[in-house]
């Protein structure tokens, strides 16, 4: 550890606190469950943004409590989960007890909380340096004790959290406008797509229900043919032996590898039997070259006259719901639902110009969202990095 300031000191994380394992009552007996001692496990802590915790998905009894390794930790104790996956931080907002997915400290007087949960923050890397496990990793008692903290006196500790705080609070605020942004270019991308299909992007003055001059419905099947009779599923296992340089395609993009080829052209495949329901995924996309698709998904080729990309977007976001059959979790659109869909076409030099204008303005979105990224990342980069300066006494204004 690099030299601190004078009045720091490192300190073991078994010398600041008592490290406590959690553990789970026998899910055999009912009488275990549904009490009012919370139990928290690493899985109540995915997603969850929270500095403080008061309960999780499950709670036990008193009874539950005595016939397991569990253990009650108070008030202010800060929980890490120690496998599956080691990092998650939280405070106890009361008394609670965990699973044994967890290494729990109970601070004692020379170190905050506060201070505690920051630093085990920034710890993740080096708890999973001395973590050990072949299916997963896990943190053992011993090593999560034998953890180095540098420990200021308290009024620095306090001080340190609230620079923190503030620089964190300010880069919430960042990251909240980006996410918006983001999620502003989704509305965007699809307000764009279906402007395209209502004829607004290449004619003015377009009445709204009504199609543009030159425009008309047809059934899938008028405008492209289904090559679903000549798609053929290779199971996992089969596509292991026989691995190769040509992707394998099924409902949702490339799935594997394979060693031969059923398809030598662009073609447009749509989901046949995934997800529906609140899907953000398009319904369908386009692949060229050499090509597999599996039986997850039907495969259009456009006819003459119609532009492939006019097709594919056109299906994107297609209101194909309503055509499915089958159960909430796993819809199926048949072939004959998708062929006798409607769709909208025009000449085919519109087709074109429709298809430019929207690759036009989603190239634009495409180079605003990787500008989000980078920023969210670099959001992510200066997060540790303010971590990584308080912890080594290098926080400005400390």
């Amino acid at each position: 550890m690099n030299e601190l300031p004078e009045g720091w000191v490192v300190k073991k994380l078994g010398e600041v606190g008592k490290i406590v394992s959690g553990g789970t009552p026998s899910t055999a007996i009912p009488e275990y469950w549904n009490g009012n001692i919370s139990w928290i496990t690493p899985a109540d802590l995915s997603g969850y943004n929270s500095k403080h915790i008061e309960s999780g998905r499950k709670s036990i009894t008193e009874l539950g409590l005595q016939n397991s390794s569990a253990r009650l930790i108070p008030k202010e104790s800060v929980l890490f989960s120690s496998r599956a996956p080691i990092g998650y931080v939280v405070i106890a907002a009361k008394e609670v007890c965990t699973n044994q997915g967890f290494k729990s400290v109970v601070p004692n007087k020379s170190v905050s909380s506060d201070y505690l949960y920051y630093f085990l923050k920034a710890s993740k890397e080096n708890a999973e340096k001395v973590a050990s496990g072949t299916t997963f990793k896990e943190i053992s008692l011993k090593s999560f004790s034998e953890l180095e903290i540098p420990l200021p006196p308290l009024p620095i500790q306090r001080a340190i959290v609230a620079k923190i705080e503030a620089v964190f609070s300010e880069l919430d605020k960042g990251v909240q406008l980006l996410e918006t942004a983001r999620q502003q270019l989704k509305v965007y991308r699809q307000s764009v797509l279906k402007w395209a299909f209502e004829g607004k992007l290449t004619n003015e003055n377009v009445v709204d229900g009504e199609l543009p001059e030159g425009w008309k419905w047809v059934k899938i099947e008028e405008a492209a043919k289904s090559l679903d009779n000549l798609r053929k599923p290779i199971n996992k296992d089969e596509r292991q032996k026989r691995q190769g340089n040509i992707p394998y395609y099924g409902a949702n993009g490339r799935t594997g590898w394979i060693d031969d080829y059923l398809f030598d052209e662009p073609l447009i495949l749509v989901v046949e039997d995934e997800t529906f329901t609140a899907r953000e995924l398009p319904f369908s996309y386009k692949i060229t070259g050499k090509s597999w698709v599996n039986n997850h998904a039907h495969i259009l080729k456009p006819k003459e006259g119609l532009d492939i990309d006019f097709l594919n977007y056109q299906s994107y976001y297609y209101p194909f719901l309503p055509l499915t059959t089958g159960t909430t979790g796993r819809k199926k659109l048949t072939k004959n639902a998708l062929m006798n869909a409607p769709i909208k076409i025009c000449s085919l030099s519109e087709q074109q110009r429709i298809v430019a204008e929207i690759e036009r303005r989603l190239s634009v979105c495409e180079a605003l969202e990787a500008s989000i990224e980078k920023s969210l990342r670099s959001a992510a980069v200066l997060r540790q990095g303010v971590l990584a300066r308080a912890f080594s006494g290098r926080l400005a204004g400390i």
